[in-house]
C-alpha cells in the first residue's frame, strides 16, 4: 500500500515538477555569456536549440543536467520510501516541468532529456534498447525531433507490452508494477504533445535540422 501513499505522491508531484522546471538551457548560456536559446531557432530551451545557441559542448552540459532532473527527482522519492507510483509521478512531473517551467513563463524544452533521466531509473533496459534508434535516426536525418518521436513511441510501446505481459517470463527479474503501463503511455504522450509544432513542420517539410548556430528569429 505504500505505493498509494498520497503524501509521497504529492511530494513526488511537487519535487518532480519543480526540479524539472529548472531551466538549465537558459542558465548555462547565461553563465558563459552566450546567446539565449529563446531568441533563435525554435525558441525552446532543449538540447537541440541550445546547441544552435552555444554549440554542442555546452549544449551537452545543459542536456546532462536536464537528464539529471528526473533522475534526482525519482531518487529523492525512493529516499523517502516511495514505491512505483510516486516514482512514476515524479518522472512524469519532471517532464511537464521541463516543458512548462514555472520559472520562465511556462515555456521550456520538449521533455526528452528528463524522460531519459526517468528511464535510467524506471526502465534502463528499455532505454538502452531504444537509444540506438534515437541516435541512428538523428544521424541519418539530422532532424532531432524525428529521433525523439520515434524513440519515445517505440519505448512506450515496449513498456506497455512488457507491463501487460508481466505474468509471463519478464525482461526484468521481477514483474513490472501495473503503474508502469501509465508511464509507458504517459512519456510518449507528453513528448508527442510537446512536439506538436515540430510535427506540423515535419508534415510541411520545414523542420529544422541539427547544425550550426542560427541567427536570431525574425519577428
Amino acid at each position: 500500500m505504500q505505493d498509494l501513499d498520497l503524501a509521497r505522491v504529492a511530494v513526488a508531484l511537487v519535487v518532480g515538477y519543480l526540479l524539472g522546471g529548472i531551466p538549465f538551457g537558459i542558465i548555462i548560456p547565461r553563465l558563459i555569456g552566450g546567446v539565449d536559446p529563446r531568441t533563435i531557432g525554435s525558441g525552446r530551451t532543449g538540447g537541440a536549440n541550445v546547441s544552435r545557441a552555444v554549440g554542442f559542448r555546452w549544449a551537452a552540459v545543459s542536456g546532462l543536467l536536464d537528464v539529471a532532473k528526473a533522475t534526482v527527482a525519482i531518487l529523492l522519492v525512493i529516499a523517502i520510501g516511495g514505491g512505483a507510483v510516486p516514482q512514476v509521478v515524479a518522472g512524469l512531473a519532471a517532464i511537464v516541468g521541463h516543458s512548462r517551467s514555472p520559472f520562465i513563463g511556462f515555456h521550456g524544452g520538449r521533455g526528452v532529456a528528463p524522460a531519459t533521466g526517468g528511464a535510467i531509473i524506471i526502465a534502463p533496459i528499455i532505454l538502452a534498447a531504444i537509444f540506438p534508434v534515437f541516435a541512428l535516426t538523428i544521424v541519418l536525418t539530422r532532424i532531432s525531433s524525428i529521433g525523439s518521436l520515434s524513440a519515445s513511441l517505440i519505448g512506450g510501446l515496449f513498456m506497455v507490452a512488457v507491463t501487460a505481459l508481466a505474468p509471463l517470463p519478464p525482461i526484468y527479474s521481477t514483474p513490472l508494477p501495473p503503474i508502469y503501463f501509465v508511464y509507458g503511455v504517459g512519456v510518449p504522450g507528453l513528448i508527442w504533445l510537446f512536439h506538436l509544432d515540430n510535427i506540423g513542420r515535419l508534415l510541411r517539410g520545414q523542420e529544422r535540422r541539427v547544425g550550426p548556430r542560427s541567427g536570431p528569429r525574425r519577428p
